[in-house]
């Protein structure tokens, strides 16, 4: 007798989750605010986790909570604006 498969749930869109990523702003978008845009865009709670910003470049980590949906949707809007987004790999001394 073949013992039953488990089922694998898929990863529903309005599952919470948490996503770390690395933002890096051109010199012209430096002064936007864009953390602060995302947090009252999309239903995100938003975490700065370090940041370097110069003249020539801005630098972020930023942490994103909520549903899967809302994190995807502000990624491609942040991507939009002109923001090169990257998500961090997170290592054991870190993790």
């Amino acid at each position: 007798m073949a013992t039953p498969k488990k089922k694998i749930a898929a990863t529903k869109p309005n599952s919470p989750t948490q996503q770390r990523l690395w933002l890096m702003y051109p010199p012209k978008l430096i002064k936007k605010p864009f953390i602060y845009e995302v947090g009252h865009k999309f239903k995100l709670v938003t975490n700065i986790r370090q940041a370097s910003v110069t003249d020539e470049i801005g630098i972020v980590c930023l942490e994103l909570d909520g549903a899967r949906s809302e994190v995807a949707a502000a990624i491609k809007w942040l991507v939009k604006q002109g923001v090169n987004v990257e998500p961090v790999e997170i290592g054991v001394i870190a993790g």
